[in-house]
């Protein structure tokens, strides 16, 4: 599909961008499970704007997000320091690596990415509330390996890598919404970072990036406050479930 010009395209893509900002600052991923699709959907070049621009719009979801964590105290940063210094390392590397894989490799692989993302939420959501917190120390080393990881995949893919690690703060023993807002702490500085890798090869559109970072910063105040004060969690993962498996087998048709 070529890019369609017009006002009414730059509308539809800024509705949904705002909506899944709202959506995903809810749960410290950013959105850009979403964001890629959508340009992608729209004509835009996947690896010259789609995965560049996701990133960005990614890492700024997560950062303003990140006010109203840390204005009700949820984001452990010292606990999530070693995940997060990891991240923002390997997220420029998958950024390089990127230009290297053709792109229906890297669309099977983001859609790889984005089923786990859904199982691993609906398994979540299933879960009660954790009690016990694993120790200081097994945390720094499985969140510096796993963040590495996940940042590796950020810049690979344009998606963050905050599907990797929420469940992964979870599966340590935090609650759900702080380990929204310490994934969201992660995933700021790994989007960031891969966003640099693509920018400095020359991986840009400011109009459009003009247009939907305000309609991001829109839906991440608004999603962050909802998450504070109103939403179930429970629920709010299980409709996120559901979103993923649909975006990922539309990738996947779209493929084959």
């Amino acid at each position: 599909m070529q890019i369609i010009g017009n006002k009414m395209l730059y509308i539809i893509i800024s509705i949904i961008i705002l909506g899944a900002s709202f959506l995903f600052s809810m749960l410290g991923l950013g959105g850009a499970l979403i964001y890629v699709p959508v340009l992608k959907w729209a004509g835009f070049p996947v690896k010259e704007v789609a995965i560049p621009l996701a990133l960005l719009l990614n890492g700024l979801t997560t950062l303003i997000a990140l006010i109203a964590y840390f204005k009700n105290k949820l984001v452990d940063v010292k606990g999530g320091l070693a995940m997060t210094i990891a991240a923002f390392l390997f997220a420029p590397v998958g950024a390089l690596v990127s230009d290297k894989l053709p792109i229906n490799i890297l669309l099977i692989l983001f859609s790889g990415a984005v089923l786990v993302a859904a199982g691993r939420m609906l398994f979540m959501s299933k879960r009660p509330e954790p009690k016990e917190i694993m120790s200081f120390k097994k945390r720094a080393i499985i969140g510096a390996i796993i963040g590495g990881f996940a940042g590796f995949m950020a810049g690979l893919l344009g998606v963050g890598g905050g599907f990797i690690m929420a469940p992964l703060l979870m599966w340590m023993g935090y609650e759900t919404k702080k380990a929204a807002a310490t994934s969201a702490f992660a995933v700021t500085f790994s989007s960031f970072s891969g966003f640099l890798g693509h920018a400095a090869q020359g991986h840009f559109n400011w109009t459009l990036t003009i247009i939907l970072t305000l309609a991001v910063i829109v839906g991440a105040l608004s999603g962050s406050n909802f998450l504070v004060n109103k939403a179930k969690t429970k629920r709010v993962k299980q409709i996120f479930a559901v979103v993923l498996f649909v975006i990922a087998i539309k990738i996947i048709a779209g493929v084959i």
